[in-house]
């Protein structure tokens, strides 16, 4: 692990590879698990602010998730989170034609009619960050549904911190990126 300003930061996301593979897998990070989406508190508005220009992308089944338990939840454990149609995928969740799993949200924002593109925790994955009161911890998260992922992400040689610079740049600006890359280049040599 090294220390990137108030982020530790593991090794992982500078050493593996990782470049999501929808033809593979179709989604299942959206569609699998046992919770939803972790949101931030400041999400949770955003999610009720936006919603109404969302629902019109979504599925009835998610339409009917949202409206019975909220444009968030949270755990039993007292996290917030997307809420989840019948126990199983994001109720945000929407379907190609050929059944991969895409983000209503997203939908949304690509159709240019909101401004936000999806929760971070999304938007990062794999990378999962943990908050601390004094620093944040980020983490690779494994998981065997990703594992074409992997295997495509190393045949393009793309590490996970390439492969999620958009979001990363999102939560932490472009400075704090421009560092990062300064730590893999080293660690590299």
């Amino acid at each position: 692990m090294f220390q990137l300003g108030k982020a530790i930061i593991s090794e992982d996301i500078i050493e593996k590879d990782f470049v999501c593979n929808l033809s593979a897998c179709k989604g299942a990070c959206c569609i699998e698990g046992e919770a939803g989406a972790p949101v931030t508190e400041n999400e949770t508005k955003i999610l009720e602010e936006i919603y109404p220009k969302v629902k019109p992308f979504l599925r009835p089944e998610g339409i009917q998730a949202i409206e019975s338990q909220g444009t968030f939840i949270k755990s039993p454990q007292e996290e917030l989170e997307t809420p989840l149609v019948n126990g199983k995928e994001c109720a945000y969740v929407t379907f190609t034609e050929n059944g991969t799993a895409s983000c209503g949200i997203e939908d949304a924002y690509n159709a240019g009619e909101v401004d936000f593109r999806k929760p971070i925790s999304c938007h990062l994955y794999p990378v999962r960050i943990q908050d601390y009161s004094e620093f944040s911890a980020i983490n690779y998260h494994r998981w065997p549904i990703c594992d074409d992922a992997c295997t495509l992400g190393k045949e393009l040689q793309v590490p996970i911190y390439k492969f999620v610079k958009d979001a990363l740049i999102r939560k932490y600006g472009e400075d704090w990126y421009a560092e990062l890359e300064k730590v893999a280049d080293n660690y590299a040599k």
